[in-house]
């Protein structure tokens, strides 16, 4: 019998708690972490906020591990202290540096390829994040989004373990895909995979389901 192992024990209280950008940072991380000192709103041509639409009534909708009966829908229920707060429990708002909940950035600009930053989570933990991809092409359930960006976020489990949370965005949509695995011994081992199959955002009207969405420009 395969034991039961940190990661087993960290996912099992993610998907507990909800809320799809809050659920991959809690995967990635445990324990006590700071505060994130929010930064002054500034928007600029390279906006991070294009690529998580907040606004009340927002809605997006993920099959978990490929399973069609087996889904979480999140959905923006209010706006409070700067923070929007989902059905999921989630809290998400944008800064001028990026995405983030109350304790750390899930997508900080310039949003390029390369670029990267670093979540301290307690004293022995730091996620650390890198953009892998911008400005590219991506796919899920609900369709085929053309200017996506993908991030990858480690952090280390144990001398042997690293745990990798992969999150894609896209533009004008949100989060489109997330992908954990724990990297031991040269190997990617999965643990989940969400991905979106509907969306509906009031902020703007998108709205796409199964293969009917149109591209996100």
């Amino acid at each position: 019998m395969a034991r039961t192992t940190r990661t087993d024990i960290e996912m099992k209280r993610s998907f507990g708690v909800g809320g799809v950008a809050v659920l991959a940072a809690l995967v990635l991380g445990s324990g006590c972490s700071k505060n994130v000192e929010p930064a002054p709103v500034t928007r600029t041509p390279n906006d991070v906020s294009e690529y998580y639409p907040l606004a009340v009534g927002n809605r997006w909708k993920y099959r978990i591990n490929g399973a069609e009966d087996k889904t979480v829908t999140v959905e923006i229920l209010r706006e409070e202290n700067g923070y929007f707060h989902d059905s999921g429990k989630g809290q998400l708002a944008v800064d001028g540096y990026g995405l983030r909940d109350a304790k750390r950035y899930l997508l900080r600009g310039p949003v390029q390829e390369g670029h990267a930053w670093t979540n301290v989570v307690s004293v022995s933990s730091t996620e650390r994040y890198r953009i892998l991809k911008a400005g590219v092409p991506c796919e899920a359930p609900a369709g085929t989004f053309q200017n996506c960006v993908q991030v990858e976020a480690r952090n280390r489990i144990d001398a042997d373990a690293t745990l990798v949370n992969t999150q894609t965005f896209a533009s004008g949509v949100g989060i489109v895909r997330i992908e954990v695995d724990v990297e031991a011994k040269g190997q990617r081992i999965p643990q989940a995979r969400l991905e979106l199959t509907e969306w509906k955002l009031r902020s703007t009207g998108g709205a796409g389901q199964g293969g009917e969405a149109p591209p996100a420009g």
